[in-house]
């Protein structure tokens, strides 16, 4: 199966993505989900409201320090002046590719006309890519959902008109506006999406495990894949992706040491990133999915939620996985 793929002038290592998820998508998360095998990552959505730009948040969204790779950056708003001014500003500052946020579904985004909201009004859309595009000389892809609720699935309309402003790759979300991300991913009109355009589509929704990864390919077409959720707690599915769609099989899965020095490398990295409570804060997070499966009963997410210090999270963690270990040798004797 073929899984390379190009963006304009850049050809991906391969047509596995890292889906933008705002509070998700930092640089570390970043930096580990790319070390795991995916072919592109793209940052959090950054606002395109000037006023914002300058702020603490902002500056962490946009720092792409050491990242290996194309840097893609998403940006969402709903002036398509602000838009292009975003763009400039984001392509100053590093970004190889900017990607255009109409998938995201959140409230705060929605009553500003952004995000997923703009799929209502085609006119705009129109006005918006073809205002970015001409802005910045990167290529700009676009992310959408199927549609703003079920009887009303523009896709198919939303994607001509991607390819008639030259955007150069469109993800979709197999999910309309007003489905949030209840139910499950519907992938018939990212079929038909692909069928429509020539442009590279990537199929994006619920994508948990390879032997899915491999149905959406098939049964949509699509050029490639985005994984958001699925590599919440799990960077390793997209080297897991890869191995079965080239063999057909499965790899292992990760033995415990390598679960827990990965996890460990993750939160080192995000305490480095963020620095004092900042870091500590934003690691529960990482850790809760990390260890979701081994800690059923949230005994120990409870203690390590409680936990201030940087240090003493990594000391829990590792005594953590010293437990899970002795247990797993003692129940195997």
């Amino acid at each position: 199966m073929n899984t390379s793929i190009n963006i304009g002038h850049y050809t991906l290592e391969n047509n596995l993505m890292l889906a933008p998820m705002a509070g998700v998508t930092d640089r570390p998360f970043r930096q580990m989900c790319k070390k795991m095998g995916a072919g592109l990552v793209v940052s959090e959505m950054l606002s395109s409201n000037p006023k914002v730009w300058h702020t603490e948040k902002s500056k962490m969204r946009m720092d792409h320090t050491g990242e290996h790779g194309i840097r893609s950056v998403q940006i969402a708003g709903s002036d398509p002046i602000l838009m292009a001014e975003a763009a400039q500003f984001n392509v100053n500052n590093g970004a190889q590719i900017i990607d255009i946020n109409m998938g995201c579904p959140a409230k705060k985004v929605n009553k500003k006309m952004a995000g997923s909201a703009l799929l209502q009004y085609p006119t705009l859309v129109e006005e918006i890519l073809d205002t970015v595009v001409n802005s910045v000389d990167v290529p700009v892809t676009l992310k959408i959902r199927t549609g703003w609720d079920i009887d009303n699935r523009n896709g198919v309309q939303i994607a001509k008109l991607a390819q008639q402003y030259n955007i150069q790759s469109l993800a979709v979300h197999g999910r309309t506006k007003a489905c949030m991300y209840k139910g499950d991913a519907e992938y018939q009109t990212i079929r038909d999406i692909k069928r429509a355009v020539d442009i590279p589509v990537i199929a994006n929704g619920d994508i948990t495990c390879p032997e899915k990864a491999q149905f959406v390919l098939q049964h949509t077409g699509a050029d490639g894949l985005m994984i958001g959720r699925g590599a919440q707690g799990n960077p390793w599915i997209f080297r897991e992706v890869l191995h079965f769609l080239s063999t057909g099989k499965r790899l292992p899965e990760p033995e415990l040491t390598e679960q827990s020095n990965v996890m460990l490398e993750h939160v080192a990295n995000v305490h480095n990133f963020y620095g004092g409570i900042s870091g500590v804060r934003i690691a529960r997070k990482h850790v809760g999915w990390y260890i979701a499966k081994h800690d059923q009963g949230r005994e120990f997410r409870g203690h390590f939620n409680a936990i201030d210090d940087a240090c003493e999270q990594l000391n829990a963690l590792e005594m953590f996985y010293t437990r899970l270990r002795k247990n797993m040798i003692s129940s195997v004797a």
